[in-house]
């Protein structure tokens, strides 16, 4: 069967920088893909009302998600209203129903953004809840039995909220996908004057590059890498399944001690 892979991040463009191309090799080696960002971007803007950022924001993530070949799913909140609640548990409870994922991709636990950390519970708890009858979705959809693998992706800026470094368990080598990574993050234009007035990130493009070889240093193997935690197993699936791990075969450097950079 094709492995579903199912990427679930905050804002338009989140997963553009953290895991765009550890999703560009899961597609070339055959997994079916979906994209979802849990809030609008709404308020992503200088010149433009909220209702007219979401759409264009909207716009951007579909025409993103379309180069990577991925099946976009809708919204379901505002931006800085993104909060860990029964109505986002169960509205994301029945994305996760429909699209039935083998492995979830999703932030990291610790971030610099509460939105970003709230939707790493919202998407560990609806995975954990996508086989129980009694626990329904909105809008009602069947639950599901079956194994899912869940993923945590690098932080913003590699760091927690208090600026302690993050190290992955594993790297995906994403060399031979950057540039397709890059692309992918250009479909979101309108992003580059707001990130530059409002965090300092100068070019998007560029700073997306910049992390992206940190990450490939910190392996000590690959020029270009992004960074993986595994969720914990209990209540989602067999302790001895990692298939993200497996799967990219050679394109990776496992940790053994996870505070620690590969030496």
């Amino acid at each position: 069967m094709t492995p579903i892979v199912f990427a679930v991040h905050c804002h338009p463009d989140d997963i553009e920088f953290t895991c765009a191309g550890t999703l560009f090799r899961l597609k070339d080696a055959g997994c079916e893909i979906h994209y979802m960002t849990v809030a609008n971007g709404g308020v992503g803007s200088m010149t433009s009302g909220v209702e007219e950022t979401a759409r264009i924001r909207a716009g951007e993530a579909r025409a993103a998600a379309s180069l990577l070949g991925a099946a976009y799913h809708e919204s379901i909140a505002n931006d800085i209203e993104v909060f860990y609640t029964t109505e986002l548990i169960r509205r994301l409870l029945a994305v996760v129903r429909e699209v039935g994922p083998d492995i979830m991709l999703i932030p990291s636990p610790q971030d610099y953004m509460e939105d970003h950390m709230n939707v790493s519970r919202l998407a560990v708890t609806a995975a954990f809840c996508r086989g129980m009858p009694s626990y329904p979705s909105v809008p009602p959809v069947a639950p599901i039995q079956k194994d899912v693998v869940l993923y945590h992706a690098m932080p913003h800026g590699l760091r927690d909220a208090l600026r302690h470094r993050i190290v992955p368990d594993f790297y995906v080598d994403i060399g031979p996908s950057i540039d397709r990574k890059e692309r992918m993050l250009a479909a979101h234009r309108s992003q580059k004057a707001w990130l530059d007035s409002t965090q300092g990130m100068d070019s998007y493009l560029v700073s997306m590059r910049e992390m992206s070889a940190e990450v490939g240093a910190m392996s000590g193997r690959f020029a270009f890498a992004e960074g993986w935690r595994r969720h914990n197993h209990l209540g989602l699936s067999a302790a001895d399944t990692d298939p993200l791990f497996e799967m990219l075969g050679g394109a990776r450097a496992r940790t053994d001690d996870p505070r620690s950079p590969v030496a």
